[in-house]
């Protein structure tokens, strides 16, 4: 069966979404400024969507031990390119996060679920990634979970252009939180978008600690080139105001992306 979100990432230039303007860094920067607080070093690391690997590198290059899979064949072609410029060995794999059954019960310390959840359109699917990163993961580790917010996607796409200034797509996604690749306005592809509670409940349910929630990158892609207008300095700035105010549950409901973290029990 044909696999669109595998399709719409094969040419889509993943390897740029993060580091291309000041507007985008500002997710992996606040990002891996809490993963550094939160890490235990020499951690056994797996970044089980990784994309082209640009939190796996970062944390390679750190010393965690990361194995880095993506179920995007070029995505871990562009890896393995990557590691012949390295003095370590990142080991990875094409792999689906709902059937990770290559690796054994309990295998990591930490595992990064940043970015299939959000492409799982049913529960069952979300149920089986959810089940498959615990089981991977040892007791007292750590999980972290991205996702994009329900409330929030409308309104962005709503401003870039008129066409999705449609009330039945607004209907659709607040009270489904999913769009389908073939639906007559979707505006990605297959996507799940959850809310903040939604994610807390799933946390819970499953005898997860939750011990942060934060949003990566806030308001700042709804204003995007006046971000890229600004001198380094006037960024970080931004960037220290940004992460001051990112756990704020206002905040959480108004990012493009969000990240719940837990603790398995």
């Amino acid at each position: 069966m044909k696999n669109h979100v595998v399709e719409n990432y094969e040419n889509y230039r993943e390897e740029n979404r993060l580091t291309t303007n000041n507007a985008r860094r500002i997710e992996f920067l606040t990002t891996t400024r809490i993963m550094d607080e939160l890490l235990p070093g020499n951690s056994r690391v797996l970044d089980c969507a990784a994309g082209t690997g640009i939190y796996a590198f970062y944390l390679a290059d750190k010393g965690h031990d990361v194995t880095a899979t993506d179920i995007t064949p070029r995505h871990v072609e562009i890896m393995n390119h990557i590691q012949k410029e390295k003095t370590y060995k990142m080991n990875t794999a094409v792999l689906d996060a709902t059937d990770m059954n290559i690796f054994e019960d309990e295998t990591f310390d930490v595992v990064l679920n940043m970015g299939p959840f959000y492409h799982l359109t049913s529960k069952e699917q979300r149920t089986r990634c959810m089940s498959e990163s615990l089981r991977v993961l040892k007791k007292g580790g750590l999980l972290f979970t991205a996702y994009i917010p329900r409330f929030y996607v409308f309104q962005l796409m709503a401003l870039k252009d008129d066409n999705y200034l449609d009330k039945r797509l607004a209907e659709q996604i607040i009270g489904t939180g999913v769009l389908k690749h073939d639906d007559e306005k979707c505006f990605w592809t297959d996507t799940y978008y959850a809310t903040k509670k939604e994610m807390e409940e799933i946390y819970l349910q499953n005898n997860i600690e939750i011990i942060d929630h934060f949003a990566q990158d806030g308001m700042t892609p709804q204003f995007a080139e006046k971000v890229d207008t600004w001198k380094e300095e006037q960024f970080k700035i931004w960037c220290d105001y940004h992460y001051s105010v990112c756990r704020e549950e206002s905040i959480l409901g108004a990012s493009n992306h969000v990240m719940i973290v837990g603790r398995k029990k």
